[in-house]
């Protein structure tokens, strides 16, 4: 089987080392892939959201089936364009990627599926924005409605902090995602992640993880894309999956399936879990980063025929997932000033001696190399360093040993990765 894989972070590279373990698999591209991602697949210098390039790549080079990492192809109609010249496609339609693309969106399809979830108020003026407050306690949740590299999220503590938020956003802070606000009531609980392949029709639980928003330790510092994540979670056992597949990802493909916006690919239901059970914060339409990495780590199973029973609308015929035992933890690797200003081009050191470490594979996410062969940064989250264990405990203690073998003077990374899986195992 001919793939192509569309995107060039950490996700990818862990999509790209899984797929490419896999006997069916005959050649396997990525665009536009990056300095890791280069050891495992054939690099493609086509962005991830050039629709018609990917499109004509694919139609040139006779690819089988096109796996989409990141969600901006997916919500520009790359799977759409796939499908309707007969390509198989790992990802959602445009239509039914607007539970990642419109927050508003999905409050609105909650209501719909009867999906619990906080109470919440759409808004395109910052006066009745600022009104719906009157409703709702400290802290405040403020979205962007649309995408802003997972980063449009605002928890204002005091009512003039959101009122001020409000003015922010609204005024273009995210660009077009933020003009729409969504504004939701604080949920008390705990944070997990639960993701489930999905065909169109209806959709297996993967399993769940727990990553870590804020820059910096003990959960301080501005929201980023994430900054380590590990799997399993003490928070989401089996009875909290199956809870979130009966009343969350399960009415959310039977109601999109029903209303002409049929679902194909990784549903990712980000949850609170509080003391009424499981409610969804948000969907994402493809796996999580870095989420993916941890996920990626612990699969036993063959990833690609799950990917292409997503494709061919048969996931119902295939076993349930096998899953290493172990614990498996991811630590991002990020360059000094993200997620606001920070340096590209900054030279990294050994990478290799991390990955000869047992356990521990470092994934590349913004990696690029030099011409002379320096591997370089190239982004905001620059390596997923990733490791397992028999414990957390144990896999959190290799991956930090696996971080400390790397030199690169201009990046930083949280040191508390996992806090909560050692609060929860004592």
């Amino acid at each position: 089987m001919k793939i192509l894989v569309v995107g060039g972070g950490g996700r990818e590279h862990a999509l790209c080392w899984k797929i490419a373990k896999s006997p069916l698999v005959e050649q396997l591209w990525c665009a536009p892939g990056n300095a890791g991602i280069a050891d495992v697949a054939d690099c493609v210098a086509i962005a991830a959201d050039d629709v018609p390039a990917l499109v004509d790549f694919s139609i040139e080079n006779a690819v089988d089936m096109v796996v989409i990492g990141p969600e901006a192809p997916l919500v520009k109609g790359l799977g759409d364009r796939l499908r309707a010249i007969g390509i198989a496609v790992f990802g959602p339609d445009a239509a039914a990627a607007q539970v990642e693309g419109s927050k508003a969106f999905t409050k609105a399809l909650c209501d719909r599926a009867n999906i619990p979830t906080a109470r919440y108020g759409t808004f395109t003026d910052p006066a009745s924005a600022k009104a719906f407050l009157d409703g709702l306690e400290p802290p405040y949740v403020l979205k962007a409605d649309g995408l802003a590299a997972g980063k449009g999220v605002v928890i204002p503590e005091t009512r003039e902090e959101a009122e001020a938020e409000i003015d922010d956003m609204m005024s273009g802070r995210f660009g077009d995602a933020s003009r729409t606000l969504v504004i939701e009531e604080f949920l008390n609980g705990e944070e997990a992640s639960v993701f489930a392949l999905c065909d169109g029709n209806t959709a297996i639980p993967l399993t769940a993880a727990q990553d870590h928003k804020r820059a910096h330790d003990g959960d301080q510092g501005p929201n980023t894309g994430g900054m380590g994540a590990y799997s399993p979670t003490p928070i989401a056992g089996n009875a909290i999956i199956r809870e979130t597949m009966d009343r969350i990802i399960l009415p959310a493909v039977k109601t999109l399936k029903a209303e002409g916006m049929p679902y194909s690919g990784v549903l990712y239901a980000g949850l609170m879990i509080g003391k009424d059970g499981p409610k969804l914060i948000e969907f994402n339409a493809r796996f999580g980063d870095p989420e993916c990495q941890i996920l990626m780590m612990r699969m036993l199973s063959d990833i690609v025929p799950y990917l292409k029973a997503c494709a061919d609308g048969k996931i119902d015929q295939m076993p349930p997932i096998s899953w290493h035992a172990s614990a498996a933890v991811t630590v991002v690797l990020a360059a000094k000033g993200y997620p606001e200003t920070y340096k590209k081009g900054t030279e990294i050191r050994g990478v290799d001696a991390a990955n000869e470490l047992a356990q521990v594979v470092v994934f590349h996410a913004g990696t690029k190399r030099s011409d002379d062969g320096h591997l370089l940064a190239n982004g905001g989250r620059v390596l997923n360093v990733t490791a397992m264990g028999s414990s957390y405990r144990a896999a959190i203690d290799r991956a930090y040993e696996a971080v400390d073998l790397i030199d690169w003077a201009d990046g930083f990374c949280r040191r508390d990765i996992g806090w909560r899986a050692l609060e929860h195992s004592g």
